[in-house]
């Protein structure tokens, strides 16, 4: 395959890989800048395509990887993206104070939760709680593994739509 033909393919193949890179990054710079990178390394490892495979696949396999690379990237880095105007980047080891009030308000009402969730599923959930394995608790509560993971996961979904209503 000539190098004309391989541009063409890629340059055709751009309008599929843009939203591509919207749904990866969420922001649309960094997307133009993942796209372009993308590119670059399609170009750079021409010789690397099989011709008669699907080029598409190909590109979006290469996007995907230069995103998670970048992602370990940065959270090796341990900073954190400030979107000020002057986009700065900011050291995440930064000294902390913890508030030991709100922390304690929040502490009381997950337990109030906990507390007001049905017996069926309160029980399960606090052994689970507690680090029983889910087959352990169906033998202490002679009821199927099945029930268990539902009642289980019930009692989650339960638990956050209570304290996401306060």
């Amino acid at each position: 395959m000539s190098t004309v033909e391989f541009n063409q393919m890629l340059v055709s193949n751009t309008d599929f890989l843009k939203p591509f890179a919207f749904t990866l990054t969420r922001d649309n710079e960094t997307a133009k800048d993942l796209l372009q990178e993308t590119m670059f390394r399609a170009l750079a490892n021409k010789e690397k395509y099989n011709v008669g495979t699907n080029i598409k696949a190909w590109l979006y396999t290469i996007m995907r990887n230069i995103f998670i690379n970048n992602y370990r990237r940065r959270v090796k880095q341990n900073t954190i993206f400030d979107s000020t105007p002057n986009d700065f980047l900011l050291n995440y080891q930064q000294p902390t104070v913890s508030n030991d009030a709100e922390r304690t308000l929040r502490m009381k009402e997950i337990q109030n939760a906990v507390h007001n969730l049905p017996e069926i599923f309160k029980n399960p959930f606090m052994l689970y709680f507690e680090g029983f394995k889910y087959h352990e608790i169906a033998e202490a509560l002679s009821e199927p593994l099945g029930t268990i993971k539902s009642r289980i996961h019930f009692a989650r979904k339960l638990l956050k739509e209570q304290i996401s209503r306060n």
